[in-house]
């Protein structure tokens, strides 16, 4: 692999993609992943990073909440999205962060998650099974020649 998409600018692509796909900022880490899988990147390597990139960002959005909860503790969420969220945390606590990998309810989800203090270590766990999980099936899906998640 040679030029700019040499495998640590592509590892780094997707760390940054992946981050920022799990913040509330727009973004998609899948083309990322999929274009660096298909350079033939080793998918251990790829899962691995991506993983940490998008728990790293669902670990922004908790403290996001945090913050929001120390400045605004009275009030209601704003967006009606994340009043869904804080419902569904509510009722089924830190488990509810496996799903934080989904678009547009997985973001408000961490925020909710960091709003009600639920605790970090267990949020950090769920998200991160959460988002692995879905890397890994991505992965899976990516038709590599020779390489895969289950070799």
């Amino acid at each position: 692999m040679g030029g700019w998409w040499r495998e640590d600018n592509a590892l780094w692509a997707l760390f940054v993609s992946a981050f920022v796909s799990s913040t509330l900022l727009p973004g998609s880490s899948e083309a990322v992943l999929a274009a660096a899988a298909l350079s033939g990147l080793s998918p251990w390597r790829l899962l691995w990073v991506a993983t940490l990139g998008n728990t790293l960002g669902g670990l922004t959005n908790w403290w996001i909440g945090r913050w929001i909860a120390t400045r605004y503790p009275a009030r209601r969420l704003v967006r009606p999205a994340h009043e869904k969220a804080l419902v569904r945390v509510r009722r089924f606590g830190w488990p509810a962060l496996l799903l934080s990998w989904l678009p547009v309810i997985g973001d408000p989800l961490c925020v909710a998650a960091g709003w009600l203090r639920i605790n970090i270590w267990l949020s950090l766990l769920a998200i991160a099974v959460g988002k692995a999980a879905r890397y890994a099936l991505l992965l899976w899906l990516i038709p590599v020649s020779g390489q895969s998640m289950g070799s």
